[in-house]
């Protein structure tokens, strides 16, 4: 597997890219031009300003995160082939930089959804939290109403351009089933990959999160049986999954393990956290460490080592320690740990030669 790291962009992130190269064994940034509003196409000279200053720091960024899909795609607009087509040359230029990977999601509306991003731990680090009821007994138009006279309320992911007509939103996906859903998706799906495959890059989805519906909004990247589904709309190597722990998760009969082993020849992308469940339903994101939340992020790890998995990992959302400000979830601290105790467990996994290692150490300090 390749660990990469993902970052925000110069001006956008706390965590500068000096910082992201000296944690062990990570290769790359996982990145996009987060203020490009959804559905334009990517200019190609801001796509080589990011490969620029990701190669001065040794760092590649063969994974993009996300090129996100316009709502009219979703909604099954006449207006969707103009966001495809706009999708595609997007595509094409992040070819031209050597992008490996595409992460997307088809989440109506939001992107992930918490409740509180600082929710308390009893060690006094505060993470990302998902409590059931605030979103179960939210009115939508409720929400679009506080949304639309507060600047505060959103989240990373979130994209602030669709924040501005949430009401148009919600009152476009009234009626919208899931079956609508799946048939946009599935229309999305033959236009691009024949693209995907011609370039050589790989398409892969992001499951729900959490992987359940919210605000009344259908949502179909859930489970099992709804990733079998996915693959088979265009069953080629190209059309792939992020696998995203945290996500998938958040549903306790989701056996993470053994979806791993069924589906590890299509995962190109894996986003790993660990989260603590409640029999109410709610949800608080942990360190990555196994111990600390409710999954088997070894077995996880080991499946993906079985597979000979050869794709990219990264730590997914940590933690807020040290007293450390930054963009929740995206700390450097904790997800740097994360990342080298998943580096750890795969170094445990492979058959270390059992000759003794000299090392020479050749480079001045």
């Amino acid at each position: 597997m390749e660990m990469v790291f993902r970052w925000f962009g110069e001006g956008n992130d706390r965590v500068p890219l000096n910082n992201i190269k000296q944690i062990p064994g990570v290769k790359g940034v996982v990145w996009a031009l987060h203020d490009i509003p959804t559905g334009q196409e990517w200019p190609l000279h801001r796509i080589q300003e990011v490969e620029s200053q990701a190669s001065q720091s040794g760092l590649n960024i063969e994974v993009v995160e996300s090129v996100n899909i316009h709502e009219d795609i979703k909604l099954g607009l006449p207006s969707r082939d103009e966001y495809i087509n706009n999708y595609i040359k997007t595509m094409e230029r992040l070819a031209c930089v050597g992008v490996k990977v595409i992460c997307y999601n088809f989440m109506p509306v939001f992107d992930w959804v918490r409740t509180d991003l600082y929710g308390k731990h009893q060690d006094g680090s505060t993470a990302l939290f998902f409590e059931k009821s605030k979103v179960k007994d939210t009115n939508p138009m409720e929400l679009a109403k506080m949304i639309s006279h507060s600047s505060d309320y959103t989240m990373p992911g979130w994209e602030p351009e669709r924040l501005q007509y949430l009401t148009e939103l919600f009152k476009e996906y009234e009626g919208v089933t899931e079956e609508d859903l799946w048939n946009n998706l599935h229309y999305f799906l033959e236009k691009v990959i024949p693209v995907a495959e011609k370039l050589d890059i790989k398409m892969a989805i992001h499951p729900d999160d959490p992987p359940f519906s919210v605000f009344g909004l259908p949502r179909i990247i859930t489970n099992k049986s709804n990733l079998q589904r996915f693959l088979k709309l265009v069953d080629s190597p190209y059309n792939g999954l992020t696998f995203c722990t945290g996500s998938l998760g958040a549903n306790p009969e989701n056996d993470l393990v053994d979806m791993v082993r069924i589906f590890s020849s299509r995962i190109h992308f894996v986003h790993i956290r660990n989260l603590k469940r409640y029999e109410n339903g709610n949800f608080i994101e942990t360190s990555h460490y196994n111990a600390d939340g409710c999954l088997d992020i070894p077995g996880i790890v080991t499946e993906l080592y079985d597979a000979d998995f050869k794709g990219y990992v990264r730590p997914d959302h940590g933690r807020h320690i040290w007293d450390e400000e930054c963009r929740p979830g995206y700390g450097l601290y904790d997800r740097a740990l994360g990342a080298m105790y998943l580096l750890g467990i795969w170094d445990s996994l492979v058959n270390i030669r059992r000759e003794k290692k000299v090392c020479y150490p050749s480079m001045k300090i």
